[in-house]
């Protein structure tokens, strides 16, 4: 069964002699990147950094760096066997195409009963600043490549909601920290969150976005996986996991965030809000250049009283996404062959 929440993960793999703890100080520009991007190349393990400077809250790094340390997060012994898994709720008699994709997602839901559940009271909720007290720079944000635009936070789970429908949507997206209480949306045009934005701004009016970083590991996964839009991650995660993953009220947006992350921000995206953001090194080994995007606004953060941030290097690779790319390969594969049934096998 999959972990219920991050530190619980980091316990195991401590116990397995699979997490090193770096208690020496280590600086966030280019040098945690530097470190981290050695130790996954050469396969190592997962890395809790303790003293990070300029910041009193430790960094989880690595924590998915291994195709084995990923399925022991989730609980499975092999990619196939949650392959096999959604293949066997799959149906021949599903109509093919994304029709058939939803269908299929929709029995998911039906035959595993894992919608998340409310709860009132949560971890991360156990300290709450708002306003002047809100300061991003106490958040370890790296500097990873020479020439970056800035410092960021690259495992950000970021939660919006159609304004019209409701719908809510979890992604991941790259996050600039531009100043103590603005983050600058990395929001590509195909993007559901973009949409969202969007539609916000044509009804002249603020879209509420929280941010949780240090998520139960199912629900991280969850994030990057390539979901039809109207398909809950929540659901999915709640599916990978085998129970209902515990969502609770944000403080000040209306929306709802994993009970158990170690930290999550709150605020309203003002209509045409823009900031320069960029240059970032990105996965294909080149500089992606600085363009405008959305400049978030913090109001609110919220933590455990002992937090710790989790963050991924993105860079050439091999990195830490290799394994999140081959679950989604592995896992996706039944639900691939509805939309296209000539495919047999794919190996990406």
């Amino acid at each position: 069964m999959a972990y219920d929440d991050l530190r619980s993960f980091l316990r195991a793999l401590d116990r397995e002699g699979d997490l090193k703890r770096v208690r020496a100080e280590v600086d966030p520009y280019l040098e945690v990147g530097e470190i981290v991007d050695r130790v996954n190349k050469a396969g190592g393990p997962a890395l809790l950094f303790e003293n990070v400077k300029g910041s009193a809250m430790p960094l989880a790094m690595n924590v998915f760096g291994t195709d084995r340390r990923l399925l022991k997060a989730l609980g499975l012994s092999s990619y196939d066997e949650l392959g096999e898994k959604i293949g066997g709720l799959v149906k021949p008699e599903l109509p093919q195409g994304f029709g058939g994709l939803r269908e299929a997602f929709g029995k998911l839901g039906s035959v595993a009963h894992v919608p998340p559940r409310k709860v009132k009271e949560a971890p991360v909720q156990e300290v709450v600043r708002t306003g002047d007290e809100v300061d991003l720079d106490e958040l370890p944000a790296l500097f990873t490549w020479p020439e970056d635009g800035g410092s960021f936070f690259n495992l950000g789970l970021t939660h919006t909601k159609h304004p019209e429908t409701g719908v809510r949507n979890l992604g991941l997206y790259r996050l600039q920290r531009h100043d103590r209480r603005t983050i600058g949306m990395h929001w590509q045009i195909h993007k559901d969150s973009r949409n969202h934005y969007q539609v916000a701004a044509r009804r002249g009016e603020k879209l509420p976005v929280a941010i949780a970083f240090g998520a139960p590991p199912a629900v991280t996964y969850a994030a990057t996986a390539p979901l039809p839009g109207d398909i809950d991650e929540y659901l999915f995660a709640g599916f990978l996991q085998g129970r209902r993953v515990e969502m609770v009220d944000c403080k000040t947006v209306p929306l709802q965030v994993p009970a158990a992350a170690e930290v999550v921000i709150e605020g309203w995206l003002e209509p045409g809000e823009m900031l320069p953001e960029g240059p970032f090194g990105d996965h294909t080994g080149f500089y992606t250049p600085q363009e405008p995007f959305p400049a978030l606004t913090i109001d609110c953060v919220t933590m455990r009283r002992r937090p710790l941030l989790q963050s991924i290097v993105v860079g050439r690779p091999p990195t830490e996404d290799g394994p999140l790319g081959r679950a989604t390969e592995r896992f996706f594969l039944p639900l691939l062959k509805i939309i296209i049934p000539d495919i047999v096998d794919y190996h990406l």
